[in-house]
Formats: structure tokens, C-alpha cells, sequence
């Protein structure tokens, strides 16, 4: 099976409709979740090909495959993380201001998140661990599954 669009987000489908489906997933990393052409097993052992457009990335949930009976999704792996949250917006200034001079891939939520704070979340670092804790910025590492895969940020000087 190729698969050439996501036709969807589990999220959209009722209780009832997910209930009378054979539920399938792929587990995708955070470099496969950016990939538009690859081969991929799920975890029945069924092989599918994806070659989606340009402007389209995979997310935790989506649905790959849907027909009367199956349902094909999209499982986002956990990716280790710290979760960088200062307590003062003059912080959080000097912590993105710093690590974006490094051109990390950071994601931002706001208090209404299930961080239930302001934080700014990268992929773990030991170096970028080692500059908080200097500094002693509150950062906790965690295991999270992300609404957005990191992407690499592109620049020029």
C-alpha cells in the first residue's frame, strides 16, 4: 500500500467510529515523523510505502489508512527533552537569547499546556543541561511525545 495524504487526526473521529475499527499504528521517531518518502512496518507487521507532498508532515494520531474495518495511525515516539521554564520573562529572554545562538530547535507553550506553565522545550542536551543548571534555571528532563517534530532551524549569516 503507498499512502500519498494523511486523511486525518484520530482525535476527530467519535468514541463509537474508533470502537468498530481494527486499530493499527506505526511508531515513528522524531526524523522519520519529517520524512515525506519511506517505507514503514506497523505493528502488526504490515508494510506500507508514504511519499506525501511537500508541505505535508506526519503528527502523533494521524491517520494514514481508513477503510470500513482498519485504521492505520500515526504513533509519535517519545523524545527526551528538558523543559525550560524560569520563573521571570528577563530570564526566559537571556535562556532563548543564549541557546538561539546555538540554533536549537526549541518549542513554546504557554501556561494553558499540559506544562501548566510558560516553558520553552528542547532536545536534551548535556551541554545545554550543564548551561541551566549554571545559570540555575528550573529545567526538568522528560520523556515527552511532541505536538510537532523538531526541525532543524535553517539560518544564514
Amino acid at each position: 500500500m503507498i499512502v500519498h495524504e494523511i486523511l486525518g487526526n484520530r482525535s476527530e473521529l467519535s468514541a463509537d467510529r474508533l470502537a468498530k475499527l481494527t486499530e493499527d499504528r506505526v511508531l515513528l521517531d522524531n526524523e522519520q515523523l519529517l520524512k515525506r518518502v519511506q517505507r514503514l512496518t506497523t505493528s502488526s507487521g504490515r508494510e506500507i510505502g508514504l511519499q506525501l507532498a511537500h508541505n505535508q508532515e506526519l503528527h502523533d494520531g494521524d491517520i494514514v489508512h481508513l477503510d470500513e474495518d482498519t485504521l492505520i495511525t500515526v504513533e509519535a515516539a517519545s523524545t527526551d527533552v528538558l523543559v525550560i521554564a524560569p520563573q521571570d520573562l528577563k530570564t526566559m529572554a537571556f535562556v532563548a537569547h543564549s541557546l538561539g545562538n546555538r540554533h536549537l530547535q526549541a518549542q513554546f507553550f504557554g501556561p494553558e499546556s499540559d506544562y501548566g506553565r510558560a516553558a520553552m522545550v528542547v532536545r536534551y542536551d548535556h551541554t545545554v543541561e550543564d548551561f541551566l543548571t549554571e545559570y540555575d534555571i528550573p529545567a526538568t528532563r522528560e520523556q515527552r511525545v511532541m505536538p510537532k517534530a523538531f526541525r532543524h532551524a535553517e539560518h544564514s549569516h
